[in-house]
């Protein structure tokens, strides 16, 4: 078991090569929930899973406070909406340069 990209973990044998090779990404939506932007998460949840499709992982919705909205791809900082104006179109553009 074990040839280029294999890691074996006792029983367990991760290929490591395919997820390197498969281009796919983690989207993680941090939203805040007393202001009321949930919609807006599944919205843009939503736009990216239709734009991308199964060249993305998982698009995550993570509840926080104080006015967050902020939108990363793979741990990297795509959108911050305490530094830019929200634009959906542009965030999922965004997302797109790391598919």
């Amino acid at each position: 078991m074990g040839g280029a990209g294999a890691v074996s973990t006792g029983s367990l044998t991760l290929n490591t090569q395919a997820t390197e090779q498969s281009g796919m990404v983690d989207v993680e939506i941090e939203y805040c929930v007393p202001c009321g932007h949930l919609d807006r998460a599944q919205q843009l949840q939503e736009s990216i899973l239709s734009e991308y499709g199964q060249q993305v992982n998982s698009v995550r919705l993570v509840t926080g406070d104080g006015g967050v909205f902020t939108v990363t791809v793979d741990g990297d900082l795509v959108f911050d909406v305490d530094e830019d104006a929200y634009d959906e179109d542009a965030i999922v553009e965004s997302v797109g340069e790391y598919t």
